[in-house]
């Protein structure tokens, strides 16, 4: 009875994109299976794993959903044929406006039109997954450039080592972060399909203009 229970769970759909060797893989272990991914590899074309997570959990409306984390392979090669690659796995993110926002992260090392995301009603999360990686010197300029890529993609942010559980242990400010972004993509997909504000997303104060290169570190 539990598992045909479990079996009919509504499920969201989260495109895990970054490029080739950023920690995709092991981001996506870490959360579905709260282990450290010991030895990863590359991944070809897409792989998918799952979360229980609790909606609103704790009040009235909470209700039990799948997380699927479709993890995107990072292609090598031109730009045309990794987007050709990645796109197949893109089918169910018909908005046009959606599906921009994916290419522009799946590509992050481009120079992009902030603009485009000034009004964007789709959750976003960026993601830091070598925190443990970056010198104490060079710590507060890479978290200020991830900052405003966040800021400018509308989006939450969470910097932390996929090889240290701790960085998403249960109430820290990144599992919080985390389970809002979850209940912002249900919302999404299940309660405002007419294209209303999202609740909860931040209202972000700009900080300048022009564009943004972003960093090698997603």
């Amino acid at each position: 009875e539990g598992s045909g229970k479990m079996a009919s769970l509504d499920r969201v759909k989260v495109l895990v994109l970054g490029d080739s060797g950023v920690g995709k893989s092991s981001l996506v272990h870490l959360l579905c299976q709260n282990q450290v991914l010991g030895n990863p590899s590359w991944t070809v074309g897409c792989s998918v794993d799952v979360r229980v997570h609790d909606y609103k959990e704790g009040t009235p409306e909470e209700k039990t959903y799948y997380i699927e984390f479709w993890d995107v392979g990072g292609s090598v090669g031109s730009a045309s044929s990794v987007k050709s690659t990645r796109a197949v796995f893109y089918n169910s993110v018909n908005d046009r406006n959606e599906y921009g926002s994916c290419k522009a992260y799946a590509y992050p090392r481009r120079d992009y039109d902030r603009e485009q995301f000034a009004d964007n009603q789709i959750p976003l999360l960026v993601i830091g997954t070598k925190l443990d990686q970056i010198h104490e010197t060079k710590r507060h300029e890479v978290l200020t450039r991830t900052a405003f890529l966040a800021e400018d993609f509308n989006a939450e942010e969470i910097n932390l080592d996929c090889t240290n559980p701790r960085y998403l242990a249960a109430g820290s400010s990144n599992a919080v972060k985390l389970s809002r972004f979850f209940d912002k993509v249900i919302e999404k997909r299940y309660f405002l399909r007419d294209g209303n504000q999202i609740p909860g997303f931040p209202d972000r104060k700009r900080f300048g203009g022009g564009t943004l290169k972003s960093l090698h570190y997603d």
